[in-house]
């Protein structure tokens, strides 16, 4: 018999009781309160606004709390770029019109999926020569780095790298995960404990085109997953691009809604 497994809405149930905290935002420099919303500051002057729920309000609410919003990053120099992430679920009456007419830009939808870590937690064969480790020192964590930013898109920078050198010091929890084949990175990933709660997050799933439909990336998952359990964590989530979120489903994840992040810049 096949132990009993929660149903989504219990999943986006728990989703939304525990992660929607400060647990969400564990490396910020600085969290405001405005009304419902937490706006929050992080370096490299990026921020970041998240809510449990919008309370109860109505449109007009809204339209007059988004600038409010806005106005507080406005009047921070060190501020260039926010993002306002708005789920599919929420009762959020008017909040895309009123986001679009002050200045947030939406980008492209993602799936918020959620299950059990021990559903993930299976062996997955290797193509020859690809091997999985965890990384944390400077030289292969500014490689992986590189090369997430070569498979997004993105110029190559250290910011992220900065970044996670920085949590790694912290002791956190957080683990840096790569695959590699004749000595270069093929694909990577972040596990992220939420301290508090029963959750780790698996982020930032990159594979090089040429290395798709391996099972590398499904392998760097159940690597990630099985780690996730051994740290006491029994839940797993997940902000999944159309390339990773049929590979989380066939691996027994489930979609419980959508997040569209909606970024204003300077």
């Amino acid at each position: 018999m096949m132990p009993w497994v929660k149903t989504a809405d219990q999943l986006l149930a728990t989703y939304d009781e525990q992660l929607r905290t400060d647990a969400e935002t564990p490396s910020a420099l600085a969290v405001t309160r405005l009304g419902p919303l937490r706006l929050v500051t992080y370096a490299h002057g990026r921020g970041f606004v998240t809510y449990r729920d919008l309370g109860g309000l109505d449109a007009d609410g809204i339209r007059r709390l988004v600038p409010q919003a806005r106005a507080h990053y406005e009047s921070d120099a060190t501020v260039n770029c926010v993002e306002w992430k708005t789920r599919a679920h929420d009762d959020a009456p008017g909040l895309p019109d009123a986001l679009v007419a002050n200045g947030f830009v939406p980008e492209e939808s993602e799936s918020i999926m959620v299950g059990e870590a021990r559903v993930l937690d299976v062996e997955v064969p290797l193509p020859r020569g690809v091997t999985l480790r965890e990384v944390s020192a400077d030289a292969d964590v500014r490689a992986m780095s590189a090369m997430q930013d070569e498979v997004f898109g993105d110029p190559v920078s250290d910011e992220s790298a900065d970044a996670w050198l920085r949590r790694l010091a912290l002791a956190d929890g957080m683990q840096l995960w790569v695959a590699e084949a004749e000595g270069r990175m093929i694909s990577a990933g972040r596990l992220e404990p939420v301290a508090g709660t029963d959750f780790a997050g698996i982020w930032g799933g990159a594979t090089r085109p040429e290395w798709r439909g391996k099972g590398i990336y499904r392998a760097l998952t159940a690597a990630r997953a099985r780690r996730a359990l051994h740290l006491g964590k029994t839940l797993v989530h997940s902000d999944s691009t159309e390339f990773s979120r049929p590979i989380l489903e066939r691996a027994g994840l489930v979609k419980v809604s959508t997040t569209t992040p909606y970024v204003w810049r300077r």
